[in-house]
């Protein structure tokens, strides 16, 4: 009934080549004048997911997973990553030629330090490390008195034979009736914002920036509809975007002509050279380094800092909130159709994670406007489950089991608006402390859900909220509470967030995930999340400041099993039942009739 998409790796098949790949990187630094090479899992704009083309990590060490770095010396090698890695790092890395070193606890630029010899020259790629990357690298090579070389042109890409070539899929226009504003209004602002910062251009490096200002849209990136592009504003005078022709077709390109000039990728070295003496705002999160040097030796005089579009494209306008509501409506039908299928078929106990997968991929396929999943969906069966960013392979895929908890997030992309959801299901009866853990970190979502506050409180003021609960028990979740959700762009927005570290202030019109956890190591994960969108909260008498609250977008049933009313105050068990009251009458008349029988049974209200 289903095919299975999935993302995997082979233990083994990548592995087999790094020896000898690694020798002849060796040889190439050798013919060079270098000592040793930096190797970041990145693109030239940092993207989150890579072009095949770009996954340099992956070739040279065999390991695929999302965030990593490595350094080749002459005598040894590392790898770097983060605890979300570590069993994958292992199944695929060879110990024979890397270590494997931890990411945060000893990054790259520390174990430079350690391991460099004084008058030892290590390479980097100036196009893959942003501005401030490559500083700490800087300063831990001088500190063991070596010296960090700018390389022109990859040493990996002269050895990679095979390398798939760029992405180019075809560029679409935004229509206006959804992104809600023109690419010239949009232009426009930014000069504006230019002005306030006293800059006389920006480069755009980031193709979410860069999408959301030219109304464009484009398939050159998994799961984010992205064109790989940059763009160039200037304060006065017409804005550049560069970007390979050939996937322009006439009318996109007159429109784009319309609002500015189209170029080609490689002018854009040639024209940021041509600025000398001018202020450069570059974007300290995505502009590599290489365009920091382009620009200062050149005369120019680089500004790095926040681009402003990311906060302009955070905020949604009333077209893109209109979307989202509707894609949400759309996502919660097909999601519900699943959870239900899921209630039929998970106690006979032959379900497979992948099997889950492949089955809400594809009742949102029915949807018939399905664009995408906005991620791999994580589908975790009991241990699995308590991996937070767990990704089913061949050899890790488990059934789902008896009295055990199965978490699954996942998200969709339509032309109207991204989704992101996660819920936890109970195959079975769930044992007490699954149900006080479960409302627990109910507890935390209602509270996020529910809260009112004063205009300019940021993410890291409301994180608390949803941790209180698991803390009355000695009990905590490792991760961010929420991040920001973009339309129709990428399923993690900056630069809003809901987290300990979530500095900017939540504005009217962002869109954020809801998303609190507890994960029992080796036996379960619990996650529940929704999306919701930042609104004018009602002012009581006398209040001094606009308050703003949470309107929640996802409408699914949440597990009821799970739940433990006992430990719900009044308020909270109300918010539970006018929520699944609301998921009733949104989502019963777009589902099948017996899929309607199952949703009026998973919302009835507590007491029922």
């Amino acid at each position: 009934m289903f095919e299975a998409r999935f993302q995997t790796f082979d233990d083994s098949s990548e592995r087999a080549h790094s020896a000898a790949r690694v020798e002849a990187l060796r040889a190439e630094l050798k013919r060079r004048g270098l000592d040793g090479f930096v190797v970041p899992r990145a693109d030239r704009q940092q993207n989150e997911y890579l072009p095949a083309g770009e996954e340099r990590l992956a070739w040279l060490t065999g390991f695929t997973g999302s965030a990593g770095a490595a350094v080749v010396l002459a005598a040894r090698a590392a790898v770097f990553v983060d605890g979300r890695y570590t069993v994958q790092a292992d199944a695929q890395i060879d110990k024979s030629v890397f270590t494997i070193e931890h990411l945060v606890d000893n990054p790259p630029d520390q174990w430079l330090t350690a391991n460099v010899k004084p008058g030892t020259k290590i390479g980097y790629d100036p196009w893959l490390h942003t501005a401030d990357q490559a500083e700490k690298l800087r300063k831990a090579c001088a500190e063991a008195g070596a010296e960090l070389v700018a390389v022109d042109g990859n040493p990996i890409d002269a050895l990679w034979r095979t390398r798939p070539a760029p992405p180019a899929g075809p560029v679409t226009l935004r229509d206006i009736k959804l992104a809600g504003e023109s690419a010239a209004d949009k232009l426009a602002r930014i000069r504006t914002e230019l002005a306030k910062l006293r800059a006389d251009a920006a480069v755009v490096s980031d193709p979410q920036n860069v999408a959301w200002a030219f109304n464009i849209r484009g398939s050159d990136i998994a799961h984010t509809p992205l064109a790989l592009a940059f763009a160039l504003v200037p304060r006065e005078g017409r804005a550049k975007l560069y970007i390979d022709g050939g996937k322009l077709d006439n009318k996109v390109r007159h429109a784009l002509e319309d609002v500015g000039d189209v170029r080609a990728p490689d002018d854009l070295a040639r024209d940021l050279t041509a600025l000398k003496d001018k202020t450069v705002r570059l974007d300290q999160a995505s502009a590599a380094d290489a365009l920091t040097r382009l620009i200062a030796e050149h005369g120019g005089k680089p500004a790095r800092g926040p681009d402003p579009i990311a906060l302009m494209k955070a905020v949604k306008n009333h077209a893109e909130i209109a979307g989202a509501r509707a894609a949400h409506a759309r996502d919660g039908a097909a999601v519900t159709r699943f959870l239900a299928w899921l209630a039929r078929e998970a106690p006979s106990g032959k379900l497979t994670e992948i099997d889950a997968v492949a089955a809400l991929e594809s009742f949102r396929r029915e949807t018939g406007v399905l664009k995408d999943i906005s991620f791999p969906t994580i589908a975790g069966a009991g241990p699995n489950g308590a991996i937070v960013h767990y990704r089913v392979t061949k050899e890790s895929n488990r059934k789902l089991g008896m009295y055990e908890l199965f978490l699954i997030d996942s998200g969709a992309q339509y032309e109207d608006g991204t989704t992101d959801i996660t819920r936890t299901i109970a195959v079975g009866t769930p044992s007490e402390e699954m149900r006080d853990r479960f409302t627990r970190v109910l507890k935390g979502h209602i509270a996020i859900a529910t809260a009112v506050f004063p205009e300019n409180t940021s993410g890291a003021q409301l994180d608390p909220l949803a941790r209180v609960a698991l803390w009355q028990a000695g009990l905590d979740f490792d991760h961010g509470t929420g991040h920001g959700v973009g339309s129709y762009l990428s399923v993690h927005e900056g630069p809003a967030r809901i987290s300990k570290l979530g500095t900017v202030a939540l504005r009217r019109g962002m869109i954020l995930s809801n998303e609190p956890g507890y994960y029992k190591t080796a036996a379960y994960g619990i996650r529940i999340e929704n999306l919701v969108l930042t609104i004018a909260a009602p002012e009581p008498a006398g209040a001094e400041k606009p308050l703003n609250a949470f309107e929640t977008l996802t409408l699914a049933p949440i597990e009821r099993a799970l739940v433990d009313a006992r430990l719900l105050n009044a308020k909270e068990r109300h918010w539970l039942d006018s929520y699944h009251t609301r998921v009733n009458e949104t989502i019963g008349p777009l589902v099948d009739a017996e899929t309607r029988r199952w949703l009026e049974t998973a919302t009835r209200p507590l007491s029922g």
